[in-house]
This record gives C-alpha cells, sequence and structure tokens, in this order.
C-alpha cells in the first residue's frame, strides 16, 4: 500500500507540472525529435522518484526490468561484476536527459548492470506497458531504442548535411547514388566494331568512351579519348577491330554506389571513367565530368595534378586544395572514413610525386626499391595533421651488398623526406624516416628486425616496434612487404607472450572518463581543462585493434577492417564490434571538426579539445564513445588476463 501511495504521489508531481517537463525533454534525443501528443503521453504517465546518493536503483537480482528510467536531475552509475568483468567495473554514468535500461527492456529480462545514484537524483518512471506502447507508435523513440547511439549519431550528420544544403544547394550530395544522377544510357558497341566507327559513334554522342559489350551487354573493354590519342602516336590502323586496342575488363562499381565512390576510384587507380552495371548488365558511364557538374567535387582533378606536378612548388601550392577539399566535404557532413580515405589517396600521390622528383633531380641510384609507411599512413588514417613515418626496402645478395646499396640509397631517402616536409608532412621527432640508417634496410634485414620485435620482445622494444606493425607499401614493388607481413602474422598468432605484452601497451592509454564526472581533463598548464581527442580517444581503438588482428593473423591494417574482420571471425561480438566502429568514427570525426576550426582561426591543429566547447548532445556522444574504448581494453585486459 505504501507503494501504490508512493507511485500516486510520484504521477501526481509530473501531472502537475506536465508541460514543464514535456519542455525539459525536448531538449534531449530522442524526446525532441518525438511528436508532441506521444511525448505528451510518456508524460502523462510518468512517475518522479527520488534516490538519494548510494542509493540502489535497479541490479540484476530484481529479474525482469519494469521500468524505463529517465534522469531528470543528479547522476546514476552503472557497474558490473562477475566472472567476466573486473569487480565493481564502472562501465557508465547517466546524466541529466539520458535513459536507462533500454536493452533489458527490449529483450524483457534482468538488467547485467547495477545502477545506483552517484549523488541525490531524481528519475521519470515509465512502466514498461505505457513504454511498448511508444516503441510501437514513435519512430524516433523506436529507433533511438533498437539503436542507441547510432541514432544520435545520425542525427548529427543529418543536422550538418541540411546545413549543407542550405548553403551548398541538394545537388551537392557526396552519397548521392549513381543511379539516382546518372540517367543518361551509355555509348557501347560490338567488339568486332573498327576504332573508326567507335570513334564515330563517340563523336556523335559528345562523349569521351565508349564500352564494349558482348550480347549480354556485359562489359569487356573501354575506349576512350587518351586510347585514341595512344592509338595515333602509335601509327595503328584505324580499321582495326576495337577489341585489339581497348582497355579491357573496365573497372566498375554497382549503380547503388556512391558519387564519392565513383570519385575516390578514379583518383586511386588514374581513371577518367567508371562503368556503372546492374544485374550484370552495362547500365551506365561515369566520367570526371560527370562528378564536377554533378558535386562540383574537383578531387580527381586535384588528384591528376598532384601525379602531373612538374616541380615541388607545385606540390606544396596544391596542399592548400587538399584542405579546401576537405573543408568542403565536413561542411557536408562527409563521414570520417570517407575523408582520411580521401587524404590518404592525395597524400599517396604525393609522396610518389615528391619521389619521382627527387630522383630526377638526384639521379636514379640504380637500385630498385620500396617505400614503405608506417603507422596512421601505413593504416590509411591520416588526417591533415601529419607527421612522417616511412622506410626503405631492397633486395640484396648478403650484408656487404646490403651496406653498398644502404650508402647509395641513404642521400636519395634524406632529400625525400626533406621534400615531404616542405610539402605538410612534418619530419618525424623520433626519426621513423627512411633518411635514417635503421630504416633503409634489406627485405633480409626487414625481416631479422621484425623477428627481434617478437621473439626477443619486452614490452618497452613491443611498445615502439608497434608502429611498424601497421605497414604498407607506397611505391614500388610491393611483394617484398607482402612476405614480410605473411611472416610477421604468422610468428605473433604463434608466440602468446608478445600477444600478451603488446595487449598490456593498449591498456596504457586510457581513455578519459571518470568516476566523479563525465570527462577526466588535465588540471593545469596549457592544456588545463582539454583531453587528447587522439591519445586518450582513439589510441585505444587503434592498439586494441591491432594485437587482436595480429593475434588472429588478420592482414588488414586498418582500424575500422580490423574490427569489421575480428566481428565476421566471431573473435569480437558484431555488436560490440559495431559499438567500436561507431565510437571511433565519432572521435575521429569530432577531432577533424577541431582542426578545421583552428585552421580558420588560423590556429596551429592540436587534438586537444575542452568538452564545455561541445553541444549537449555531441557531448553525450563523446562520452559515450570514449567508455567503448573503456570496454574494448577491459575485455582485452580479460582476455589476456592483465
Amino acid at each position: 500500500m505504501a507503494d501504490d501511495a508512493f507511485e500516486q504521489a510520484g504521477k501526481t508531481a509530473v501531472a502537475q507540472n506536465i508541460h514543464g517537463t514535456v519542455e525539459f525533454l525536448q531538449k534531449f534525443p530522442p524526446f525532441k525529435q518525438m511528436d508532441l501528443s506521444q511525448l505528451t503521453y510518456l508524460v502523462e504517465h510518468c512517475q518522479l522518484r527520488f534516490y538519494s546518493q548510494g542509493e540502489s536503483i535497479l541490479k540484476p537480482s530484481d529479474g525482469p526490468v519494469e521500468f524505463f528510467y529517465i534522469v531528470k536531475q543528479g547522476l546514476i552509475r552503472g557497474t558490473r561484476s562477475g566472472a567476466e568483468y573486473a569487480k565493481d567495473e564502472s562501465t557508465f554514468e547517466i546524466t541529466t536527459g539520458e535513459c536507462f535500461p533500454l536493452s533489458a527492456l527490449i529483450g524483457d529480462r534482468a538488467t547485467r548492470t547495477e545502477h545506483f545514484a552517484a549523488q541525490d537524483s531524481f528519475c521519470l518512471l515509465l512502466r514498461k506497458t505505457c513504454f511498448s506502447q511508444l516503441f510501437e507508435r514513435s519512430t524516433p523513440f523506436r529507433d533511438f531504442a533498437l539503436r542507441g547511439v547510432s541514432s544520435l549519431l545520425d542525427q548529427v550528420n543529418q543536422q550538418v548535411q541540411q546545413r549543407a544544403a542550405q548553403s551548398l544547394g541538394a545537388q551537392y550530395s557526396l552519397d548521392s547514388k549513381l543511379s539516382e544522377r546518372l540517367l543518361r544510357k551509355p555509348v557501347s558497341c560490338a567488339p568486332d566494331t573498327s576504332v573508326r566507327e567507335a570513334v564515330k559513334l563517340m563523336h556523335d554522342q559528345h562523349v569521351g568512351s565508349i564500352v564494349i559489350v558482348n550480347p549480354r551487354l556485359q562489359p569487356l573493354g573501354i575506349f576512350t579519348l587518351r586510347d585514341l590519342r595512344r592509338v595515333i602516336a602509335d601509327g595503328s590502323s584505324l580499321e582495326l577491330p576495337i577489341e585489339q586496342l581497348m582497355t579491357a575488363k573496365p573497372f566498375h562499381l554497382p549503380a547503388s554506389a556512391s558519387t564519392f565512390d565513383a570519385a575516390i576510384a578514379m583518383t586511386e587507380r588514374n581513371i577518367a571513367h567508371v562503368c556503372v552495371v546492374e544485374h550484370g548488365q552495362l547500365s551506365a558511364v561515369v566520367s570526371e565530368r560527370d562528378l564536377f557538374s554533378l558535386q562540383r567535387v574537383d578531387l580527381v582533378y586535384l588528384a591528376r595534378s598532384i601525379r602531373n606536378a612538374n616541380k615541388l612548388e607545385t606540390l606544396v601550392s596544391l596542399r592548400t586544395n587538399i584542405q579546401q577539399l576537405v573543408d568542403r566535404m565536413l561542411a557536408h557532413g562527409a563521414s570520417s572514413t570517407q575523408i582520411t580515405q580521401l587524404i590518404t589517396q592525395l597524400n599517396d600521390h604525393t609522396v610518389c610525386r615528391v619521389i619521382e622528383l627527387t630522383i630526377d633531380q638526384l639521379g636514379d641510384p640504380g637500385i630498385e626499391f620500396t617505400w614503405l609507411c608506417f603507422g596512421s599512413e601505413g593504416r590509411r588514417e591520416q588526417t591533415l595533421l601529419t607527421d612522417q613515418d616511412n622506410g626503405i626496402m631492397f633486395a640484396a645478395q648478403n650484408s656487404a651488398d646490403a651496406q653498398a646499396k644502404r650508402q647509395l640509397l641513404l642521400p636519395l631517402a634524406h632529400a625525400i623526406n626533406l621534400h615531404l616536409a616542405q610539402c605538410g608532412f612534418t619530419l618525424c621527432k623520433g626519426n621513423i624516416m627512411a633518411g635514417n640508417p635503421q630504416l633503409c634496410l634489406s627485405q633480409q634485414e626487414w625481416s631479422q628486425r621484425f623477428n627481434s620485435f617478437i621473439n626477443e620482445a619486452t614490452p618497452e622494444n613491443l611498445l615502439s616496434a608497434s608502429i611498424y606493425f601497421d605497414l604498407r607499401v607506397v611505391w614500388g614493388d610491393p611483394q617484398g612487404c607482402v612476405h614480410l607481413r605473411s611472416e610477421l602474422l604468422k610468428q605473433f598468432s604463434e608466440n602468446t607472450l608478445s600477444q600478451r605484452m603488446l595487449a598490456e601497451n593498449a591498456l596504457r592509454q586510457r581513455p578519459p572518463v571518470g568516476l566523479f564526472r563525465d570527462f577526466v581533463v588535465a588540471r593545469k598548464g596549457n592544456e588545463k581543462d582539454t583531453l587528447d581527442l587522439k591519445v586518450q580517444g582513439l589510441t585505444p581503438f587503434v592498439d586494441g585493434a591491432r594485437v587482436l588482428a595480429l593475434a588472429n593473423g588478420i592482414e588488414d591494417s586498418n582500424t575500422l577492417e580490423r574490427l569489421q574482420s575480428l566481428a565476421a571471425r566471431g573473435v569480437i561480438d558484431k555488436q560490440d564490434g559495431a559499438a567500436y566502429e561507431e565510437a571511433y568514427h565519432f572521435i575521429q570525426q569530432t577531432r577533424m571538426q577541431h582542426h578545421q576550426q583552428q585552421a580558420k582561426q588560423g590556429l596551429p591543429y592540436s587534438n586537444r579539445i575542452d568538452p564545455d566547447d561541445l553541444n549537449h548532445l555531441d557531448r553525450r556522444i563523446l562520452r559515450e564513445s570514449f567508455r567503448q574504448a573503456k570496454r574494448l581494453q577491459t575485455s582485452l585486459a580479460l582476455r589476456y588476463q592483465l
């Protein structure tokens, strides 16, 4: 009877201030996206309860959850304990406007987390039957309940894209499907058509390409104006069948691919046309000109300008164009994955052209070599704030031959490092650069070095060596690197001691979430009241994904691709993997937007941010993202008994 009276009193308290409670909830997602009638229904069926500091609100032994809780004032802390969790491991904190426990309510089960009041708190309680009604009636509420942070991220991206559409026009869309934008039918011909006939078709249709198809309309090859220039220069007969002079097996994308996918493909492959294939048949051809007219995206043109630059000064000036392109993409709401992919592509083109120009300037040393990159460049996760992490690999018959070739390559490597610095790639403070004799090695020497990293490992040398485990080739023959990576994966997957030490290192950078406030920030000096998005936010994901990928023989070096492969193989839970990906994406996105603001203000790039400068929604997602990093570290600690 006492409980019934208390509940009735709580309902009365809320009912007396329905308007004020509705206004309160409209400040927070998902409630501010809900129809007023649905929100009013929620408020009318809520009760208000007070919990004193330290009081338990909800725990696993209570059985199936009966209420949906919304924090109106105060702070609620969730802890988990048991065999799979560290004792009383704090997993999250819930503050004003936030709610719990969604998964348990939807799953009709007990919560796995004990919730208690970290300070004197008031909560709005909605019975499960009413929660179910709202779940059925309100799409924003249901979407949030099912997808949590994912739906919050969608809201952020939608807001950014709406602002971009207003300022840039609705046609400016990086994510527009090719099928929605490209309606003109492609010009095609049969393989036995003469070159002369094919060129006449191109001229009559005012296009720069023609696709060669079989009777089933499957693309066999493509012939472009660039190919025509080659044919004329070679003196080939225009009466030859076009199949003898076409570029076979043209690159193609599905109609569901985006215009950004097409732009990236052109940039990566140095092509000006992409075939669009639907149900196995040619449906369209996207040209660089199409992309420019549809999106005003000059990515492909910029990449070509970098590749064709005839002097270093031109490359230096083009860095400003890259900054402008990234600014436009950020303004439009492009994902951090798209932007890092773009920056990596353009950086790769810049590095290759710097190497070629430097060889032209100093002369060819007469030694074939491969330019390796490590760290964020090796993971294809570069932003505009980047330094150099590179090395050289070459073939040698013995140690004497290796030493002789090294002496010839080092002056070139040193000059390349300096020229890259002029182009905005900061010299590495740790001297992880090809101009360092210890990083200009033969393939055998690299193998020996990686072998020592793993089989003679200490926590300290593994900490400094982990940057080399994210390697790839930017310029030169990739086969030596492929062999080196295969050796690395084999040795590491068999060495549990090195795995454990690398996992221990992955716990060194703790996410900035604490027990008594939502963020842990620096307390003094120039960094006062700030946290580091890269070191404290991204690094836990990078390091955690790396150790798990290497231990399980996964070849991917990109962090998100590693997480996806780990989930696909069942190494990590698929839902956990998706949560880690979203958290990583949001932290990276926040970091890039922070860099953009710094550039506009003429400030040097920094990864440190004051969380109080963020709006409520961004703060909430950032806090949850850091908690996901903490969860990944907790799972690593348990997996390796650290």
